[in-house]
């Protein structure tokens, strides 16, 4: 089967499935429905379209076409098309999916404007330290040398930075545009080598965790609702987390609901790792029956968690950034002044 490397932004595939449950369930055959969707089709979208058309008219299922293409469909995706074509809900499913995608889609805004305020003032601060050692250090320096003064240690390392700058630009920008262009293709290969360090530090730890919990129990409401059997629920919903301690949890539950036990049961064991609230609630759900509907209540809990985590985030990381800021700043300064007070003195006492 032929994988194509075609991909939508969260917006795209949003109208696509909003677009087609609509007019299922509007009683609209699923190829009308692509001849209708491609008639204001373009560019990657249309062969998007084109290639499922072609699928359907040979007398495949959509799950089939979305396996094609791995860049905009993933397996838990292909999962619940699969799974609602077989119960003949598709219309439903594809809502859902749409309401899910949305919902990750804002979790991750959210994300993302937390880490804004951190970015910028270190965009802030290289420039500031960019400008003092190309403007000012220069002019500074070439009165020092004139003096012929003692300089202190601070003074001379930035003298030195601000010299080795100026007379090796290019090599510098060099050195920096093969660093950011290599950590660039480490981090597509091996996302991971490069975000875990950050997962052990005290505050982070807790979000990414909370994070997880959250994917994981969403995407788990998700399939189980589509009538996915729970384990390739849990099989599936291994690969949506981001630490790896958390995914053996969910393979170590998976084992154990394979051998007759409750995943509550399973869940329980890794307590510290997994909230009591969320193995609680899951007992509630599977007594009741409505398993689905418990995951669904604790990921919206669990999101409500992460909005508060990133707000206190958000909100330790701005005074913390202002006073390194200021401290590294106020030092290059201190380092500049310095040597001038020392020479003020010096002519003072003569």
């Amino acid at each position: 089967m032929t994988k194509y490397s075609i991909s939508l932004s969260n917006s795209e595939k949003i109208s696509f499935l909003s677009n087609l449950s609509t007019m299922l369930a509007a009683g609209i055959s699923i190829l009308e429905a692509i001849d209708a969707l491609l008639e204001d089709s373009k560019g990657k979208n249309k062969k998007f379209l084109e290639i499922i058309r072609e699928d359907i008219v040979q007398g495949n299922h959509l799950y089939f076409s979305f396996t094609k293409f791995p860049h905009i469909f993933d397996d838990i995706t292909v999962n619940l098309v699969k799974a609602a074509e077989e119960a003949g809900t598709l219309e439903i499913t594809l809502k859902d999916l749409r309401i899910s995608i949305q919902k990750e889609m804002e979790f991750a805004d959210r994300v993302k404007q937390a880490m804004i305020y951190p970015v910028l003032i270190g965009i802030v601060f290289l420039g500031v330290l960019l400008l003092i050692l190309i403007v000012v250090i220069p002019k500074i320096s070439a009165v020092f040398l004139r003096l012929n003064i003692e300089l202190p240690l601070p003074t001379k390392i930035l003298i030195y930075s601000s010299n080795f700058l100026l007379k090796n630009t290019l090599s510098v920008i060099l050195i920096i545009v093969t660093s950011l262009a290599g950590i660039t293709i480490i981090f597509k290969r091996n996302k991971s080598a490069i975000i875990t360090p950050f997962y052990s530090l005290p505050f982070i730890s807790t979000l990414i965790k909370e994070i997880d919990l959250t994917r994981f129990t969403r995407s788990m409401a998700l399939l189980l609702h589509a009538g996915v059997p729970i384990l390739s629920c849990l099989e599936l919903t291994k690969n949506v987390v981001i630490n790896h301690e958390m995914a053996k949890i969910i393979s170590k539950s998976r084992e154990m609901v394979s051998t007759g036990k409750k995943l509550s049961e399973s869940f329980k064991q890794s307590k510290g790792t997994i909230p009591s609230i969320m193995v609680k609630l899951m007992e509630v759900g599977e007594k009741s029956g409505a398993l689905e509907k418990a995951m669904q209540d604790i990921s919206e809990y669990l999101e409500y968690q992460v909005s508060n985590s990133l707000r206190t985030l958000t909100a330790l990381l701005e005074p913390v950034m202002l006073l390194i800021v200021g401290i590294m700043v106020g030092g290059m300064m201190l380092a500049i002044i310095a040597p001038i007070y020392g020479l003020i003195g010096q002519v003072g006492t003569r």
